[in-house]
């Protein structure tokens, strides 16, 4: 099995994976870094989770470590383009950790945020820069920056960019590239209209390309769980006493919805922790720590905070709270399912969260199935969500109320048995009592899956 010294990368490269825990490179990563460092185009089809980002980050790093050549002002030696802010943060965060080792300067600059500070980070000429497109675009036009002295351009996630409708804007930036320049193009699925564009970006390109085994699709069982505000504690608290549930993690919006509900679930007798950015890095650490040799079994996590975590053997991916990015659930579910392994995503919806159900459904071109048999199934949110009505306008990202997750006085904190086919495993038998669901009970994976796989590749942050 190849390792990552034995692909040629710099010493310095090695030494941070080697702090990273990261020995032996993904299939992706060990097909396309010869090709980068031999300076070849690479049209690469990887979906995410397969750990594409260090399959162009440790090249790009490793070119500027051996030619530390200073760029001019305004300008950078290397583009990456992302559709969304979120991927360019972990990007990011990538080349933070890869390149910690490696002098070098980066930016990440994305919209939607005051631009003084990005100004100010590229003003001097950096050697990394991630931008989104719009942005990106904005600071040209400005006369902050100038693409003239890019030599490495990425772009990531190109079906995603086309999707999203930056097909012009991608022609427009590289109309301003140099010619002479090395190009990546990385893409989940190849449409035409993807293959017609690296045909224009790309020199004499590599492919390689990435089979798995099933699809992120189909190896987690995804599921909607619709239920009020009121008993979502309660409903989770329930899910979390299945004996099927061997390592969770559960997604909140905020740090402080992170916090209740940590505490909720300790005062409910399963062992939880949170993290999120407001914990000193020595608290995230311990709870990570007790997470990965099964202290806790439930981790509560903030999106951010969850980007730099990689641990095997998760069976469920919880989301308390749906992300209002839908790009955010694709992240988070792929916390489940690695390694050959099932996993099982199951998502509390209440009234306010429809409209971001349909986002996310839009997003990955399926529905999510909805499983009704649950103590606090709430028919009217459900009727809410297949209605050809618009949905309630989602609350601003932070804006839930105080009592957004509190149980609802004289519910019972636990309606059914061990071994509920919720979390997974078997069906206990019967429709529970209070259910108000219809129809026939859904297929479930025992979502047990395989923990462990040796050795681990360097994963896309």
């Amino acid at each position: 099995m190849t390792t990552f010294s034995e692909l040629g990368l710099a010493e310095p490269l090695i030494r941070a994976l080697d702090a990273e825990g990261y020995t032996t490179p993904t299939p992706i990563q060990a097909q396309a870094i010869p090709h980068l460092l031999e300076g070849r185009d690479v049209l690469g089809i990887a979906q995410t989770g397969t750990g594409k980002t260090a399959a162009f980050a440790l090249p790009i790093l490793h070119r500027l470590n051996a030619d530390r050549r200073r760029p001019a002002a305004r300008t950078t030696r290397v583009l990456i383009l992302t559709p969304t802010r979120e991927l360019a943060v972990q990007i990011g965060e990538g080349f933070a950790a890869y390149g910690k080792n490696v002098r070098f300067k980066r930016a990440v600059i994305f919209g939607g945020v005051g631009q003084v500070p990005q100004v100010q980070a590229v003003a001097p000429g950096i050697e990394v820069l991630v931008a989104t497109p719009g942005r990106l675009i904005d600071l040209m036009d400005q006369g902050h920056l100038t693409l003239t002295g890019v030599e490495m351009l990425v772009l990531d996630e190109a079906d995603r960019m086309l999707d999203m409708g930056f097909i012009h804007a991608v022609r427009k930036i590289a109309a301003k590239l140099p010619k002479k320049r090395q190009t990546l193009l990385f893409s989940a699925t190849m449409p035409d209209s993807v293959a017609e564009l690296a045909a224009g970006l790309l020199h004499d390109p590599v492919r390689v390309e990435v089979t798995p085994v099933a699809t992120t699709a189909e190896k987690i069982d995804q599921k909607v769980l619709f239920v009020t505000r009121d008993n979502k504690r309660a409903l989770l608290v329930d899910l979390l006493r299945d004996k099927a549930v061997g390592r969770a993690i559960i997604f909140t919006r905020t740090k402080h919805g992170a916090n209740r509900v940590a505490e909720a679930l300790s005062k409910s007798g399963v062992a939880a922790d949170a993290i999120h950015g407001n914990k000193s890095q020595g608290a995230r650490q311990k709870a990570l720590n007790a997470f990965k040799t099964g202290d806790i079994r439930a981790l509560v996590a903030t999106d951010i905070a969850a980007r730099g975590i990689d641990v095997d053997g998760i069976t469920h991916v919880i989301n308390f709270e749906l992300p209002n990015e839908p790009e955010s659930y694709v992240h988070r579910i792929g916390r489940t399912a690695r390694a050959g392994a099932d996993g099982i995503a199951l998502s509390l919806c209440d009234a306010e969260e429809v409209a971001y159900l349909r986002q996310i459904e839009k997003t990955i071109r399926m529905p999510v199935p909805v499983e009704v048999e649950h103590e606090w199934h709430a028919e009217g949110i459900h009727k809410i969500h297949v209605s050809k009505g618009p949905a309630p306008k989602p609350p601003a990202q932070g804006q839930r109320g105080r009592g957004g997750s509190r149980p609802q006085e004289g519910r019972p904190a636990v309606g059914k048995p061990a071994g509920s086919k919720l979390a997974g495993g078997k069906p206990a038998g019967g429709k529970p009592s209070g259910s108000k669901g219809q129809g026939a009970k859904p297929a479930h994976r025992d979502g047990q899956g395989q923990h462990g796989h040796g050795q681990r590749g360097a994963r896309a942050r």
